[in-house]
């Protein structure tokens, strides 16, 4: 490399401190001696920080600067970690090392690194005292919704509706997409800047190491932030529980690319946030104990979002080319949604959705093999199980207008026979799971098949 530090030869990577001022924070990071990483997130109209809420948000601040730093760390993974802008307790350490570890296990499998023991912040501190007052106002309820543009969020976003709580659509970064998304669910509107440092694309391009990320965990350390500056007090995200199954297994380590989305993310998060932030911020998803296909049988009883929802991971790079319309048609997030939705959805209203058939396309094979874990295993996408996917196909089986679509007819003469009958029933795929945080006042409705 000819930057002035090479991260992969970095001997330690560095916290080195966290700003905030009139509604934007600076998160400064370094590898040993070498120039600053500075990330910068913009909160709009930022009200004045009330003394009262002075002490989660510095905690939140510091929870913030901890999780961002993984999207630099990963650039060189020394084997040092120093933390200059606050100090940590043995429990503190514990939950971000499990953080960066499972959260970078898809990138440590594509690069063929091995982090565990690698990875190690410095425990040196006392317990944190644990936090007795809330940032947000007596009495208040207030949700705050993160909407990625997709059917899942927008399940949320109902269910809330139905429920009667007070919620603002919220989304980090910028995206036409998003924005249109969260216009149409009439809810108010929160959007969170977010600048990497353009010093990690420089280091990329000359040969840093890269990879995917766990996005949802930073997003949730912006939203906590976010909830302690504006006054909210709970933060309901959208993922359901088939996030917390491993995409493969790589070295004697489960590889899961939805860590982050994960049960046990949110739980460690959640009890982080309770204990050392606000005690009446509620970090919770909404969706967790429901499968996909649950989410999109609940997402098929509208239509209000047809036009304007979309899951393809296309239209949500940082960097490269976007596909013109809202489904690329290749990508597994396409496939995925594609099958998830069509047993609860009339065919003409779902090729209107997609543009065209991608069941009917025998091009396609290979990618919704690997949905159902036929000679491939499960992508690495925010995908469901290989279970999900089987039942889905088995149902689409057994429905004329489906049956003879090129890739149903091969499932039921190829793949279906090599399986156990019982294992193909939709409805087992749409009974609810048992762990969640979500508050009691909703459960009735999260659970309800016809809400």
């Amino acid at each position: 490399m000819t930057l002035a530090a090479d991260p992969r030869s970095a001997r330690s990577f560095r916290f080195v401190r966290r700003e905030y001022a009139d509604g934007v924070v600076r998160l400064v990071y370094a590898f040993d001696d070498g120039p600053e990483l500075v990330e910068t997130l913009r909160f709009p109209e930022p009200p004045p920080l009330a003394p009262e809420r002075r002490a989660a948000f510095e905690a939140a601040l510091d929870l913030l600067h901890l999780i961002a730093g993984i999207s630099y760390y990963k650039a060189g993974v020394p084997d040092q970690i120093r933390v200059e802008s606050t100090t940590l307790d043995a429990a503190a350490a514990t939950f971000l090392d499990a953080l960066y570890l499972h959260g970078l296990g898809e990138f440590a499998f594509h690069n063929r690194l091995d982090l565990r023991g690698r990875i190690a912040f410095p425990a040196a501190g006392t317990p944190a005292p644990p936090v007795l007052a809330s940032a947000a106002a007596p009495g208040s309820r207030r949700t705050l919704v993160p909407l990625g543009g997709g059917k899942d969020s927008l399940v949320s976003v109902e269910i809330l509706r139905n429920a009667g709580e007070p919620a603002t659509a919220v989304w980090i970064g910028r995206s036409a997409l998003i924005e249109a998304c969260a216009a149409r669910t009439g809810l108010p509107l929160l959007n969170i800047g977010r600048e990497l440092s353009p010093l990690l694309f420089e280091y990329n391009k000359a040969g840093a190491w890269n990879g995917h990320i766990p996005v949802t965990a930073i997003n949730s350390a912006i939203l906590v932030l976010a909830a302690v500056l504006y006054g909210f007090d709970a933060i309901a995200f959208s993922n359901e529980r088939s996030a917390s199954s491993a995409t493969l297994e790589y070295d004697g380590q489960q590889v899961n690319h939805q860590w982050s989305k994960g049960w046990e993310f949110e739980r460690g998060f959640g009890h982080w946030v309770a204990t050392r932030i606000d005690p009446q911020l509620h970090y919770y998803s909404l969706l967790r104990p429901l499968s996909e296909l649950a989410v999109a049988q609940r997402f098929a009883r509208s239509t209000v979002y047809d036009a304007v929802f979309s899951s393809c991971n296309r239209n949500f790079r940082i960097l490269g080319p976007r596909p013109a319309d809202r489904w690329c048609g290749q990508c597994p997030k396409c496939h995925f949604v594609f099958l998830a939705l069509a047993p609860f959805m009339p065919k003409p209203r779902l090729l209107a959705i997609f543009g065209r058939n991608l069941l009917d396309d025998e091009s396609l094979a290979p990618g919704f093999d690997a949905l159902i874990e036929y000679r491939d295993h499960k992508p690495f996408e925010c995908v469901g199980e290989g279970a999900e996917s089987r039942a889905a196909f088995a149902a689409l089986a057994a429905r004329a207008e489906w049956s003879e679509d090129a890739l149903v007819a091969r499932f039921r003469r190829e793949i279906a026979p090599q399986l156990d009958p019982r294992a193909l029933a939709l409805g087992a795929q749409l009974a609810p799971a048992s762990e969640h945080r979500i508050p009691p006042r909703l459960v009735p409705l999260v659970l309800d098949a016809h809400s």
